[in-house]
């Protein structure tokens, strides 16, 4: 069971997050009846804490306006992980253009309790991640606005600048973003091409929020298809290779972006497309089981190649 304390700043907590809210909500959010909820209203009442109430069908319990809440109150949990989601978005490029990530951290420590707020420091000098190397940083408020238009499932207007095309005009139904091998994506339907598209979002010009909503498909895996996109993107190189193993096995040992993994006989097909048939080759010899290759000859010659080049390199 909840002490009545942590009740009690689940209220506060509520009151913050939600405004006004009617008393049999907060009741109901709260799990206790509405003689409990006044009491804990009075508590916060106690604790210097006004708290509005309003009569009435459409009544309720507010913080009085204007009313300057009290520092936030995190546990050393709850510490950390701001920590470490402040670290993550450096890595990811959201603090290049604009100070939102120095800002957050800042106003943190400002409002943070000083054992907090040295366990938040030492996070942050202490902790790393190895995450993709940021390739094209975007512009946060482009980011902002196409994870505001997916999430309230409405079109996007934007202008597209390939990088070795004309730029075009678009109107996507975005369906999620995601970062993947350095760069930030929105995957969604383009009207333009009347099909689903991928764009790199340090690649998009003045976007906006239409008025038009959208349906997103049910279970639609934005990375999945982000991973599938990126694997079968025409190269110059068309791979494919019979890896001696079984389905699960390939999937463990070979990393998504590398290619397409099926079923086959004798083994599972690894389809996959390579601009440096040298760094595929790298990326084969890791691997623990057998395998064949079936094309293209050059992948042979460049597995012989490292092979020459490890036995090099061991020789005393």
């Amino acid at each position: 069971m909840y002490h009545p304390t942590t009740r009690v700043l689940a209220l506060l907590e509520l009151l913050q997050a939600h405004g006004q809210v009617s008393g049999r909500e907060l009741a109901s959010r709260l799990g206790v009846n509405p003689r409990t909820l006044r009491r804990y209203v009075a508590r916060l009442e106690e604790l210097g804490i006004p708290v509005a109430t309003e009569q009435g069908r459409h009544g309720g319990y507010t913080l009085v306006p204007g009313y300057k809440l009290p520092p936030l109150m995190f546990t050393d949990e709850e510490a950390l992980a701001l920590s470490v989601g402040l670290l993550a978005a450096r890595a990811v490029g959201l603090d290049h253009r604009a100070p939102g990530v120095a800002g957050a951290q800042a106003k943190l420590e400002r409002v943070m309790p000083s054992t907090l707020r040295e366990r938040l420091r030492a996070a942050d000098e202490s902790v790393a991640l190895d995450l993709p190397r940021q390739v094209a940083s975007p512009d946060p408020a482009t980011l902002a606005v196409l994870a505001s238009a997916a999430q309230q499932r409405r079109r996007v207007a934007f202008d597209y600048v390939p990088a070795q095309a004309a730029p075009s005009a678009r109107e996507v139904d975005l369906y999620g973003l995601a970062y993947r091998a350095g760069c930030w994506y929105a995957v969604g339907h383009c009207h333009l091409r009347r099909g689903l598209r991928t764009f790199r979002v340090d690649r998009v010009r003045r976007a906006r929020v239409l008025a038009s909503s959208f349906e997103r498909p049910q279970r639609f895996d934005t990375l999945g298809h982000l991973t599938l996109g990126l694997a079968t993107l025409p190269r110059a190189h068309a791979v494919e290779l019979l890896l001696r193993c079984d389905l699960d096995t390939a999937r463990r040992q070979v990393f998504p972006a590398l290619g397409v993994l099926e079923p086959a006989p004798g083994g599972v097909r690894l389809s996959a497309q390579a601009d440096d048939l040298g760094a595929f080759a790298r990326e084969l010899s890791r691997l623990p089981f057998g395998f064949a290759i079936v094309r293209p000859a050059g992948l042979r010659r460049a597995l012989r190649a490292h092979a020459r080049e490890l036995v090099r390199r061991a020789e005393p």
